[in-house]
Parts: C-alpha cells; sequence; structure tokens
C-alpha cells in the first residue's frame, strides 16, 4: 500500500478515496418540513435564509418521504424568475417511468408522453401515482444547473421513487430545461391537486472543485 489516493487521479496503487459527490462541497442552504397541509413547498431567494443565485453553480433539492392527501397525485414543480411572484417558466422536458408491483405480476418501462411539456408553462412532473396510505411516500432529488445565468437556459435533471397507489414501486427520470435566459430565483414544489401532508425538502448547493 501506498497510502490514500485523494480523488484518485493518476494513480494506480494505494487505497481509493472516491471522487466527492457533485464534485465538488456540498452546502446545506435550507430544510422545509411539511406541517401536514401545505399546498406547497417553496424556495425563494431571499426569503427565510434561502439563496438561490450565483453563489453556487448547482442546486439540488432532496425530498423525503413526501406524503400527499389523496391517491393517484403528481409531484411536480416549476420555476419563477420573478421571486416567486409568478410559477411558469416556459419549459420542454421529457421522462421515462418504470413500475412494478408488489405481486411481481405487473412490470413497465415507459416514455411518459403524457406528463411532458412542449414550451409549456405548467408545472413539471417529478412523480405520479402517489398512493396516500399511511405507509406510502416518495423520495427523489432534483439538480438544477446554472440557474443564476443570464446567457443559458436552465437545465435540470430529476429521479424519484414512490409506492404507487395500487402497490407498485413507481421509479421516474426527468430531465428538460427551463427556456429562459433571466435568473432563476425561487423553485416551488407541489402536488397537482389537494396537498402535501408530510415529508421534507432539503436544498444544497454544490460549489466548484
Amino acid at each position: 500500500m501506498s497510502g490514500i489516493i485523494s480523488q484518485n487521479v493518476g494513480r494506480t496503487s494505494g487505497l481509493v478515496k472516491a471522487v466527492a459527490a457533485g464534485g465538488g462541497t456540498w452546502t446545506l442552504i435550507k430544510t422545509l418540513t411539511s406541517g401536514g397541509s401545505d399546498s406547497d413547498l417553496s424556495f425563494v431567494d431571499g426569503s427565510d435564509d434561502v439563496t438561490l443565485d450565483s453563489t453556487y453553480p448547482i442546486y439540488v433539492f432532496k425530498w423525503i418521504n413526501i406524503h400527499c392527501e389523496t391517491d393517484n397525485k403528481e409531484f411536480e414543480f416549476n420555476m419563477s424568475i420573478d421571486t416567486g411572484s409568478n410559477y411558469n417558466v416556459t419549459k420542454t422536458d421529457t421522462s421515462i417511468l418504470t413500475y412494478h408491483s408488489e405481486d411481481d405480476s405487473q412490470a413497465a418501462f415507459a416514455y411518459s408522453q403524457d406528463t411532458d411539456l412542449a414550451q409549456g408553462t405548467g408545472f413539471s412532473m417529478l412523480a405520479k401515482s402517489f398512493g396516500n396510505a399511511n405507509d406510502e411516500s416518495c423520495s427523489g432529488e432534483l439538480w438544477l444547473f446554472n440557474p443564476s445565468s443570464t446567457t443559458f437556459m436552465k437545465h435540470w435533471i430529476a429521479r424519484s421513487n414512490n409506492v404507487q397507489y395500487q402497490d407498485y414501486t413507481m421509479g421516474v427520470l426527468n430531465a428538460g430545461y427551463g427556456n429562459t435566459t433571466s435568473a432563476v430565483d425561487a423553485i416551488r414544489f407541489q402536488m397537482d391537486s389537494r396537498e402535501i401532508q408530510g415529508g421534507k425538502i432539503k436544498m444544497y448547493g454544490i460549489g466548484d472543485s
């Protein structure tokens, strides 16, 4: 052994230290916890200790055990360029859906065309077909790249898994871009209807390596 190799660069022996996730330092900015009857959970730059500006090139949002009020709902998000006055950024996105039933009778891998946006201003789907039983929830993450740019569109990638209301595990991969060169300074998460009734969302900023 020749010691620990920091970031595994240019060496072929010794103990390997994995590259830090995201390629930089993670800073927890804010945690929002559902009070049990929330219409949305929103992160607005400059409000309630939230930073969503040029401080970080990447922002990551992780939701943990989001619980919905009623069955068969979607979890979704949208962006704002006016500090939350409007959540209506024009977006194009695409989603892949997978599921597998508890009794092993059903499974699928499909393009989720019915939820995709093509230059739409509505909310983008992050997870769908939630169950609302006491032990059912959704967890996942959204990566937003360089939201403060005034040159480029705003790219994101997301993944989630939830317990579907008919006892399936359902995974969603979503990616897209906000078709705006204005700085994005607020993010809203919500169900497509009814309330968020549990869970939390953590917001992180990732610095340069």
